[in-house]
This record gives C-alpha cells, structure tokens and sequence, in this order.
C-alpha cells in the first residue's frame, strides 16, 4: 500500500468507529436520557435512512465533478456537526435536525471513501483493497461499540455528551488526516464538456450490467444486513428462546467470522468468476436460514437451539467475507471512466434502500410468522444463486474475472501495465 491507500484505510477504520461509537446507543439516549419518547426515538433512526437517500444521489454528482476528496471532507465537517449538535439536543426538532446532520454525513462518507480506493488502486489490487477496507469497517464498528457501551451511563446525560463530542472530534481529526492524502489524479466528468447529470444518470441506467447488479445488491442487503437486528433476532427471542447475551454472542461470531476468513478467502475469491463467487454466497445463506429454522422451529435442546442461532450468524459472516472483495471492485469495473464516484454513490443507495425496508419486512414476520419467515428467506437466497449466474452473462470475461488480465500478461510476454490497459479498453 502507498501512503495515499494507507490514509484512506484509517479514514474507513475512524469512520466506522464513529458508527459504532454512537449508533447503538441513539434509541437509549433519545428515548430515556433525554426522555423524549419511543416515538420520537424511532423517528431518529428512521432520519438517518431518509437522510441518506436524500443525500446519496447529489454526493455522486458531486463526487464526479469535484473528485472524492472535497466531497469528504464536507461530509466528515458535516458528521462533526450534527454529532455534537445531537450530544447537547434536549428538544424534540433539534435532535431529529442533529440526526439528519449526522446520518447525512455519515451516509456520503462510504462512496467518497470506495471512490478513493478505486482512484488508489489498479484492478489488480483493488479486492485486497476493498477487502481490508471491509475488515477495518467490521473492526472499527466492534472496537467503538465495545468503548462506547462502558462510558455511557443513563443515569449521567453527561456522559453521553462526551460519547458524541469524542465522536465529533474524531470527525475532526480525520479531516486533518484525509487531507493530507495526495491520491492520483482520476478523470473527471468535467473534462468531458458534453456530459450532464442527466447523461450520467441515464448511461448509468443504460447499463444492464450495473442495473442487474444493483437488483442483486438490493436482494443481498435486504436478506442479510436488513435483518441482523430487526427480523432474524426477533425471530431467534419469540422462535428459539435466545437470550440477549445469547444474541451479543451471534453478532460477535458474525464479527469474527469475517475477521478470521477475510483474507483466507481472497485467493479463492481473485481464482473465479465473481458471478460464481456471489452465486456460492446465495447458497451459504440458503443454509445459514435453514439453520436458523432448526433453531426455531425443531425440537432439540436450548443450547443446541441456541447453538444453531450463533452458527446462523457465523455463515452469515462468512458470505460477507466472499462479498467485499466481489461487490465493491465489481462496482469499479462496471463504471465508466469519470463516473466511479457516481456509480459507488447509485449502489450506495440501493444497500440504503434495502437498509430501511428489510426491517419493515422482516421485523414483523420474523416476530410472529416463524416458519414463513425462515421459508421466504431461504428462497430468497436461492434467488440470489440465480441472479447472480444471470449477471454472469451480462459481463465481460475480464469484468466476471479479473485474474484473466493478469494470466494474458503471462501469455503473451506483455508488461502487465498494457496488458491491464488493454483489458480496460
């Protein structure tokens, strides 16, 4: 890694502590601490989906006309904002406009930061990239959770005052150091003076490939990361019987999972097509829903119920180590050059888009429908197996499997700089 890769690295690390810093404990704070409610509770976390869908689209345009940089740093100056706005709100409207600060920023922080990556890096490096990129957001969402649950305290509003003034100055510091980053210099939408927004949007929308992926990005997200706290641990209490420590212990398999495996899986992921790689994803997850149906709905013991629930979260972990070398570079690929930014923003979009729905979805059938529940979710990921061969046939050889360009380097006794050109090309 080059020092432009290594700042954007401790950008996603900082970013993602941020998120685990705070988030899990907004409902506690707005509900009990500052005693507003449930409602108003559950209208913050509904602000930060809505801020983000509202904010993803301009972050790409933006992202493509002035480059990931500045976009970034007005999306981490904005997040500072909002979090120390939040940790001294005591009012209904401005806890909800503090929300929207803080979800905004922190919504349009992801694609800049996925858009500096590709900037950073070449296709042959880009799924290490991304796959350490994964690995430290996974980290850093464990790491602040961890800190940020032994200084709160709800019998102290001071307490988290300093939870999210810690969090607005971190905002800060990352600002000083991603500023520092000196990345190559991408093409620009503004170097071609006949696009538009309205081109881009419609070359975007032209694009089978990306519009399949985008359909199959939205299933993912909405069987996986839309049901972790909604839908599938509804269902593990109300079906199996699992305990809240029992639960904390499921999400940290999940978490361990995916920091054991992730780079034990990258030569298996960069040696085949990535349409199989999501493929075999859809069916780890078929089997990950049908051990959360034994958990639920057989008759064995707790601790075997209780087992299969955390084993549900662990195979669940592993599909996710598959996908972040698959997805994100995918993304890349598919973009053409100049609209890196715009692209990562549209995919950005739709996993916030599942994000809001699947616990709609999910959190009432997963509370009182056991067996539908387990039996639509398996299918669900079968149908991921599906859509994923059928985007397939939508790449190109060395879109579906980038290790090619690297293997006709060998072949033909080119330097592999060409060669990768000529790929691209």
């Amino acid at each position: 890694m080059g020092a432009a890769m290594r700042r954007i690295h401790v950008g996603n690390a900082l970013s993602a502590f941020g998120l685990g810093f705070t988030v899990p404990y907004l409902y506690v704070y707005v509900a009990q601490v500052r005693g507003l409610g449930s409602v108003t509770a559950g209208l913050v976390l509904a602000v930060f989906a809505v801020a983000a869908l509202i904010v993803l689209p301009f972050a790409g345009r933006a992202i493509v006309r002035r480059g990931p940089l500045p976009v970034l740093l007005v999306a981490l100056v904005t997040a500072a904002l909002g979090a120390l706005s939040l940790g001294l709100s005591a009012s209904a409207s401005t806890v909800l406009l503090s929300a929207a600060a803080l979800g905004a920023g922190q919504a349009v922080m992801q694609p800049a930061l996925a858009t500096m990556i590709v900037d950073c890096s070449t296709t042959e490096t880009r799924s290490r990239a991304f796959a350490m990129q994964f690995f430290l957001q996974n980290l850093g969402l464990g790491v602040g959770g961890l800190i940020g649950g032994h200084l709160v305290d709800t019998s102290k509003a001071s307490s988290f005052t300093l939870l999210f003034a810690i969090e607005a100055a971190m905002f800060l510091v990352l600002v000083a150091v991603m500023a520092t980053v000196r990345a190559p210099r991408a093409p620009r939408v503004e170097d071609a003076p006949g696009q538009s927004a309205g081109s881009s949007w419609k070359q975007l929308l032209g694009n089978r490939a990306m519009v399949q992926l985008c359909v199959l990005g939205f299933v993912l997200f909405f069987a996986c990361y839309g049901q972790f706290e909604s839908g599938l641990s509804a269902y593990g209490v109300e079906a199996a019987g699992i305990s809240t420590s029992a639960l904390g212990t499921a999400l940290a398999a999940n978490t361990l999972m995916i920091v054991v495996a992730q780079f034990a899986v990258l030569k298996f992921v960069e040696r085949r097509k990535r349409s199989r790689v999501i493929a075999s994803v859809g069916l780890i997850w078929a089997v990950a829903w049908a051990v959360a149906g034994y958990a639920g709905l057989g008759h064995g013991s707790q601790a075997m119920a209780t087992a299969a629930f955390i084993s549900t979260y662990a195979l669940f972990g592993l599909g996710e180590a598959l996908l972040s070398p698959t997805l994100a570079p995918l993304v890349a690929d598919l973009a053409p050059t100049g609209l890196a930014g715009q692209y990562n923003s549209a995919f950005a979009l739709v996993k916030q888009l599942a994000l809001a729905i699947g616990p709609a979805v999910g959190g009432p059938l997963g509370a009182s429908l056991h067996a539908p529940y387990i039996v639509a979710f398996t299918l669900i990921s079968l149908g991921i197996t599906v859509l994923a061969v059928r985007l397939g046939r939508q790449l190109t050889d060395v879109q579906n499997q980038p290790s090619l360009a690297r293997s006709r380097v060998v072949t033909q006794g080119r330097a592999p700089a060409d060669a990768v050109a000529a790929a691209e090309a």
